[in-house]
């Protein structure tokens, strides 16, 4: 087949239309592959864990986890609705106030009722420490903010939240003992670093308790007071080894007081 030739002037256009084709298909390629990513998304995840709270609460001797769950129906507050709950139990094994008996215990204790001179079972309860720390990480490394983190518990469980924020390397938003005591000796407190000693503390105890003590509740905050920690102590008259209604509302509001205003 003859050929004809392309004039100049045709040239010229065909030159002008693949020229414009290639840089509409370069500036198409930069506009997908090289226009900014939207930060909101993984900002706002981000945010929302930071603004997030996170209650951990730890049951007394004998007790389960999800038998405490509807204590979290009485925070109706607006502010715990992102809060995170967690209702862990403890693992079986025997326990010495009850003759060897295996129960559901996050430590050892060797007589009942508790006063503030009962002996102590430190390796059981550091143990068990090292068991809420973990929780504990586990949650700030999801990207909650540690000032947000509450740590309670009632009885055993009161003894070991008492212990676990002392013992834990950072400052958290606050602990809250209900019917407890001080599982551990003096000594335990050269351990406590001054992160941990900002974190406050809520001490609630019943002053007709027959298993606590209400003496063993009550030489707890002067002993904190020494090593220049602050406690709150709310003696309950008529209340015995139990959590009260208005335990829980008052602790509701004392965790309020304490959630950063971005949350």
């Amino acid at each position: 087949m003859h050929q004809v030739p392309l004039t100049l002037t045709a040239r010229r256009l065909i030159e002008i239309f693949s020229l414009t084709l290639l840089l509409g298909t370069a500036i198409f390629i930069a506009s997908v592959f090289l226009q900014p990513k939207n930060p909101s998304s993984s900002q706002k995840q981000q945010s929302m864990a930071a603004a997030r709270s996170f209650v951990l609460w730890l049951h007394g001797l004998g007790d389960s986890g999800p038998a405490n769950e509807p204590i979290k129906t009485v925070f109706t507050s607006p502010e715990f609705r992102t809060t995170k709950w967690s209702f862990p139990s403890a693992p079986i094994a025997p326990v010495s106030c009850n003759y060897g008996a295996k129960m559901p215990s996050w430590f050892d204790i060797h007589e009942i009722p508790v006063t503030a001179d009962s002996p102590k079972d430190e390796s059981g309860l550091l143990k068990a420490v090292q068991h809420v720390h973990a929780m504990i990480d586990k949650e700030i490394a999801a990207g909650t903010n540690p000032e947000n983190v509450f740590v309670c518990g009632f009885s055993q469980g009161g003894a070991l939240t008492l212990t676990s924020v002392l013992l834990y390397p950072k400052t958290l938003g606050g602990g809250a003992v209900f019917s407890g005591w001080v599982p551990f000796n003096s000594s335990i407190m050269e351990q406590v670093s001054l992160d941990a000693k900002r974190t406050p503390i809520l001490w609630l105890h019943g002053m007709s308790d027959p298993t606590v003590l209400f003496e063993a509740g009550q030489a707890g905050p002067p002993f904190l007071e020494q090593a220049g920690i602050s406690c709150e102590f709310k003696a309950y008259p008529g209340l015995g080894h139990s959590i009260s209604n208005a335990e829980l509302k008052y602790l509701e509001s004392w965790i309020k007081t304490r959630l950063p205003s971005s949350s």
